[in-house]
């Protein structure tokens, strides 16, 4: 049965993540130093250091994130892993996609870096501050959340943006018309519907700028053919082809993180364990909520390193 590596998104960073990876690995703390230089700055001392409210800002958790991905992935392979020959696919949620793209080797460490840099600036760029928002909406089918949204849309923007699993969607839009959405799920039915604290609103029409910023980017640097197919958060089918790639992380930006179905996915193809590699566990919650059968492990620390080696063995 078939392994797969899932990659987190925004939300999981914390203040200190991957600082026992740097410390017990050689491999993990040279990914930190290149991250550092290709933005040139120490963000592995806000990394490890905080503060909080600054590592939170989307230009800084974005490339973060990635970092302590990546440096989960080294120090597997400064043991003899190989990502090629154990892991049938990769992906990521959101920011995250780019970390399944870096481990197999779509890009290197340094471009995902100032990718990441380049996408976060641009997100947060492309809507003036408080005039977009997120709220998540739990318990409620798709269908009647995607109705309350077309409703409270009228002439402006509201729509889903993250499908998570286990009845969460996130929706998106113009601040008015995700409020009244919100309020219109409640009505509808739904379990909870909760403002999120959130910079942006992101993976929404309202991201086209961004968008566009980030089709410039990928194509100033070189790509390549992943040695592990990377399935999309847009289109959940897996690919190789580094320009089709490119044009999925375009239309991520403003498209569907369909999470939940990317997961599914997994479940009909074959895989039977999913390992998150990175910051914390929030996609190891996620897919236990979508599929029970698949196992979930972790590879974010020193010790998860050493536990993963123990059962590819």
């Amino acid at each position: 049965m078939a392994v797969a590596f899932t990659f987190p998104g925004q939300g999981s960073q914390a203040v200190g993540m991957g600082k026992d990876l740097a410390d017990a690995f050689p491999e993990s703390r040279k990914i930190f130093e290149e991250v550092d230089d290709a933005l040139g700055e120490n963000l592995s001392k806000l990394i490890w250091e905080g503060p909080e409210e600054t590592l939170t800002l989307t230009a800084n958790a974005q490339p973060a994130l990635m970092a302590v991905s990546l440096a989960a992935i080294h120090a597997l392979e400064s043991r003899g892993f190989s990502l090629k020959d154990k892991v049938a696919y990769v992906a990521g949620h959101s920011l995250g996609e780019y970390s399944a793209l870096a481990a197999a080797g779509f890009v290197s460490v340094a471009d995902a870096a100032r990718l990441l840099r380049i996408r976060g600036n641009a997100m947060q760029a492309a809507v003036p501050a408080g005039e977009g928002a997120m709220a998540a909406i739990i318990g409620l089918e798709q269908a009647d959340v995607e109705a309350a949204c077309a409703e409270a849309a009228k002439d402006s923007v509201c729509q889903i943006a993250n499908d998570n699993g286990g009845g969460q969607l996130v929706i998106s839009g113009a601040r008015a018309a995700v409020e009244l959405a919100a309020k219109l799920c409640t009505e509808k039915g739904a379990k909870r519907a909760l403002m999120l604290q959130v910079s942006a609103p992101f993976h929404s029409a309202l991201m086209t700028p961004a968008a566009e910023i980030m089709r410039e980017a990928l194509a100033g640097v070189t790509k390549n053919a992943p040695s592990v197919p990377v399935v999309s958060n847009v289109s959940v089918t897996p690919s190789s082809y580094p320009d089709a790639i490119a044009r999925r992380l375009v239309e991520q930006v403003t498209g569907r993180v369909r999470w939940r179905e990317t997961v599914e996915w997994f479940g009909a193809n074959g895989v039977a364990t999913l390992y998150e590699v990175g910051a914390g566990k929030v996609l190891s919650g996620l897919a236990r909520r979508i599929n029970r059968e698949i196992a979930t492990g972790a590879v974010g620390t020193a010790a998860d390193v050493e536990a993963a080696l123990a059962a590819f063995a």
